[in-house]
Parts: structure tokens; C-alpha cells; sequence
């Protein structure tokens, strides 16, 4: 089971080279549509994410995320994941930082990557784990979980640098 997760972050990772590699800041600030989350800047320079004004309650209808939103939560999300597989402490939203620009998100992705691989590499896929869910599921489902959850935000990313590359 170790191998074959492996192999589908591996195949996941390789989609989203592809994408990082053309990745440009038009890809991360293009809006949408009216409705939308995005990040903005503070006079102090840093950046907050919109979120639900519920807690964690999806808003219907969801707001259309910009680029920019997707790579802080992609961020957010996978860095939880990766605290609650390597046992540190997980972080809370606050503190993860959106990193500005391209180059920035391509950096801060390409490290939790790195990263990532080490933790999968000495996984105990049985070890019950309380992320993203509650309770009930172990290493493996994270694991399993955060590829799929890895495919979905990289096409997403991809749709914005293919929508801004053919002009819209």
C-alpha cells in the first residue's frame, strides 16, 4: 500500500510541476467571477485569505476561488497534513502566510513537497490520526486523502494559468 501511495503523490507531483513551471502571477490574481475568495494585502505587507464568515460552514453558493486563494489554501491544508503525519503541532490558518506572487508559491510548494516525500518515506499507515476528520482513520487515509485533495487543487491552479493563456 506504502508503494502505491507513493506512486500516486509521485504522478500527482508530476501534474503539478507541470503547471509551477509556467505558473505566473496573472495565474494567481485573474478574477473568476463576482462571487470569489481571494487573498489581500495589509499595509503591514502581509496577506489574509477570505474564509467562511461561519466558522468553517461552506458558504452556498460557494465563492469562486482566485488563484491566489487556492495556493494559500493549498498551503494551509497540505502543511496541516504534513504536521499531523510528522507529529508536530498542527499549525492553525493564521499562521500560514500566502507567499505573494508566483515564484513565492512555486517555492513554498516545491519545499512542502520535499518535505512531504520524507514523512510518506517512514509513514506508519495504520497509525490513527484525527486529521482531516475527527476520529476512525489512520495514516494511510490521510495520505490517500491528500493526493486526491493534492490532484484537485492542481488542476485548479492549471484551469487559471490555461484560462489566462487563451485570453480570458
Amino acid at each position: 500500500m506504502a508503494g502505491l501511495l507513493r506512486w500516486q503523490f509521485d504522478l500527482t507531483w508530476a501534474l503539478c510541476e507541470y503547471h509551477l513551471e509556467r505558473l505566473a502571477d496573472d495565474d494567481l490574481t485573474r478574477v473568476p467571477a463576482p462571487l470569489h475568495w481571494t487573498v489581500h494585502r495589509g499595509p503591514d505587507g502581509s496577506w489574509t485569505p477570505d474564509l467562511p464568515a461561519d466558522g468553517d460552514a461552506e458558504p452556498d453558493p460557494p465563492p469562486a476561488p482566485t488563484g491566489a486563494w487556492i495556493a494559500w489554501h493549498l498551503l494551509w491544508w497540505w502543511g496541516t497534513a504534513l504536521d499531523e503525519l510528522s507529529g508536530a503541532p498542527r499549525r492553525d490558518r493564521s499562521e500560514v502566510t500566502y507567499p505573494g506572487g508566483a515564484d513565492g508559491v512555486v517555492a513554498a510548494l516545491r519545499e512542502l513537497a520535499a518535505a512531504w516525500t520524507v514523512a510518506l518515506d517512514g509513514a506508519d499507515l495504520d497509525r490513527p490520526v484525527t486529521f482531516p476528520w475527527p476520529a476512525g482513520h489512520t495514516v494511510g487515509h490521510l495520505i490517500a486523502w491528500a493526493n486526491a485533495e493534492l490532484m484537485k487543487n492542481v488542476a485548479e491552479l492549471g484551469r487559471e494559468r490555461v484560462v489566462r493563456g487563451a485570453g480570458g
